[in-house]
Protein backbone atom coordinates (compact mmCIF):
# COMPACT_ATOMS: atom_id res chain seq x y z
CA UNK A 1 0.00 0.00 0.00
CA UNK A 2 2.72 2.05 0.52
CA UNK A 3 4.45 1.49 -2.08
CA UNK A 4 1.26 2.78 -4.21
CA UNK A 5 1.81 5.98 -2.61
CA UNK A 6 5.23 6.46 -2.81
CA UNK A 7 4.66 5.76 -6.61
CA UNK A 8 1.88 7.93 -6.93
CA UNK A 9 3.93 11.10 -4.86
CA UNK A 10 6.92 10.57 -6.92
CA UNK A 11 4.88 10.46 -10.29
CA UNK A 12 3.35 13.88 -9.53
CA UNK A 13 6.99 15.00 -8.69
CA UNK A 14 8.05 14.14 -12.14
CA UNK A 15 5.56 15.28 -14.52
CA UNK A 16 6.34 19.21 -13.71
CA UNK A 17 2.73 19.32 -12.04
CA UNK A 18 1.82 22.62 -9.34
CA UNK A 19 3.55 20.01 -6.68
CA UNK A 20 6.75 19.90 -8.13
CA UNK A 21 6.38 23.93 -8.72
CA UNK A 22 5.87 24.22 -5.24
CA UNK A 23 8.46 22.05 -3.35
CA UNK A 24 11.19 23.86 -6.37
CA UNK A 25 9.71 26.97 -4.41
CA UNK A 26 10.01 26.18 -1.05
CA UNK A 27 13.61 24.78 -2.08
CA UNK A 28 14.52 28.16 -2.89
CA UNK A 29 12.41 30.04 -0.09
CA UNK A 30 14.82 28.32 2.40
CA UNK A 31 17.98 28.98 0.79
CA UNK A 32 16.91 32.99 0.54
CA UNK A 33 15.78 32.78 4.29
CA UNK A 34 19.09 31.33 5.48
CA UNK A 35 21.13 33.79 3.45
CA UNK A 36 19.04 36.60 5.29
CA UNK A 37 19.51 34.99 9.19
CA UNK A 38 23.70 34.26 8.36
CA UNK A 39 23.69 38.04 6.72
CA UNK A 40 22.13 39.75 9.37
CA UNK A 41 24.12 37.57 11.97
CA UNK A 42 27.31 39.13 10.26
CA UNK A 43 25.62 42.02 9.99
CA UNK A 44 25.75 42.12 13.82
CA UNK A 45 29.35 40.76 14.27
CA UNK A 46 30.30 43.92 12.16
CA UNK A 47 28.58 46.22 14.12
CA UNK A 48 29.93 44.92 16.97
CA UNK A 49 33.45 45.24 16.05
CA UNK A 50 33.19 48.78 14.35
CA UNK A 51 31.57 49.98 18.26
CA UNK A 52 34.15 48.46 19.75
CA UNK A 53 37.00 49.95 17.55
CA UNK A 54 38.16 47.37 16.05
CA UNK A 55 39.73 47.37 12.37
CA UNK A 56 36.89 46.60 9.52
CA UNK A 57 38.47 42.99 8.71
CA UNK A 58 37.91 41.65 12.14
CA UNK A 59 34.21 40.91 11.44
CA UNK A 60 35.34 38.55 8.68
CA UNK A 61 37.34 36.13 11.46
CA UNK A 62 33.67 35.81 13.11
CA UNK A 63 32.10 32.85 12.72
CA UNK A 64 29.43 34.55 10.45
CA UNK A 65 32.18 35.81 8.75
CA UNK A 66 34.18 32.36 7.93
CA UNK A 67 30.77 31.03 6.89
CA UNK A 68 30.15 33.88 4.22
CA UNK A 69 34.08 33.52 2.86
CA UNK A 70 34.28 29.51 2.47
CA UNK A 71 30.52 29.59 1.20
CA UNK A 72 31.43 32.25 -1.57
CA UNK A 73 34.33 30.17 -2.45
CA UNK A 74 32.36 26.73 -2.74
CA UNK A 75 29.72 27.88 -4.41
CA UNK A 76 31.66 28.12 -7.84
CA UNK A 77 32.37 24.51 -7.21
CA UNK A 78 28.44 24.03 -6.32
CA UNK A 79 27.15 25.28 -9.35
CA UNK A 80 29.72 23.66 -11.47
CA UNK A 81 28.55 20.28 -9.99
CA UNK A 82 24.96 20.36 -10.23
Amino acid sequence: MAAFFFEKWRHHLEDGSELSLILKNLQYLSVLIAAAILGNWYLAEYKKAKLAGQPWYRAYFSLPGILMVILIFLLPLIAHFI
